[in-house]
């Protein structure tokens, strides 16, 4: 049997229903997109440790409000998962590995441990990816939100709309921000954070390789396309460039900036000329 890459496993596991995509196995299979001789099952093994370790100590699960206080006792009081404010921005935040091993994550990898712990005992809960912070909410209750990256806080939903205010949002806010987000998209949210940090610190390469992960998983996104396009410009890829604006175009997303992606092409046509 031929070895398969991280990123060929990944492409076939967000090929499942949404609901059948393990979250947890995504998130290792990201990881090892950093880390190439990572062990993905060892890192799935560690959540399967965490859910057997609270399982004694959980009470009657169709007390909601108990099972819930008795997970974030367990993670972030008794474990001491945290959320890392002080470097909010290290790419070892939005890594499943690093965020177990260091036990400092921000919001959207603590609230996927959090999940994938509780799916394990029968808990089910799901991701609420507000616009800037990432939630978690039991399903079978509609208004008590977990927010992992303060130490499992349990918020009320005008709680979540008034933190959402005091981030300078306050003409903004709309009920459907606290709506479950679907599997496919938790993954991605991931990948863009990744993408976005890399791209800022100048990892261009790293930020192409993330780019090719959400490819993988949205493959007709033309967003990503134009991004992967304008980071090979950027490392001096311009055949690569080229390839990847051109294809924007012909996806038709671009519509608002086709004029500014064409005279970039242009310019990539004089410089591959020579």
């Amino acid at each position: 049997m031929f070895n398969v890459s991280p990123l060929e496993r990944f492409a076939e596991l967000v090929k499942e229903p949404d609901e059948g995509i393990d979250l947890g196995l995504g998130a290792a299979l990201i990881a090892a997109s950093e880390y190439e001789d990572l062990d993905v099952q060892r890192e799935i093994r560690l959540l399967d440790d965490l859910a057997s370790a609270i399982e004694p100590r959980l009470g009657d699960r169709s007390d909601t409000l108990r099972t819930l206080n008795d997970l974030s006792r367990f993670l972030f009081d008794d474990l001491g998962f945290q959320g890392n404010s002080d470097d909010y921005y290290n790419p070892q935040n939005s890594y499943l590995n690093d965020v177990l091993k260091r036990r400092l994550g921000i919001p959207i990898t603590l609230a996927l441990i959090y999940i994938e712990v509780g799916r394990r005992l029968g808990v089910p809960l799901l991701g609420i990816g507000m616009p800037g912070h990432f939630l978690v909410r039991h399903r079978d209750e509609q208004d008590l939100y977990v927010d992992t990256f303060s130490g499992g806080v349990l918020l009320s939903s005008e709680e979540c709309a008034e933190g959402f205010r005091q981030r300078g949002l306050a003409n903004s806010w709309r009920a459907e921000y606290l709506a479950p987000v679907r599997h496919k998209e938790f993954l991605g949210r991931m990948l863009r954070n990744l993408k976005y940090i890399y791209a800022e610190q100048g990892e261009d390469g790293k930020a192409i390789r993330t780019v090719n992960w959400l490819l993988a998983l949205y493959p007709e996104a033309g967003e990503e396309v134009r991004d992967r396009g304008l980071l090979n410009y950027r490392q001096g890829h311009y055949q690569a460039a080229r390839d990847d604006l051109n294809r924007y175009l012909d996806l038709g997303a671009g519509v608002q900036d086709a004029t500014t992606v064409r005279q970039m092409l242009r310019r990539i046509d004089e410089l591959l000329a020579g």
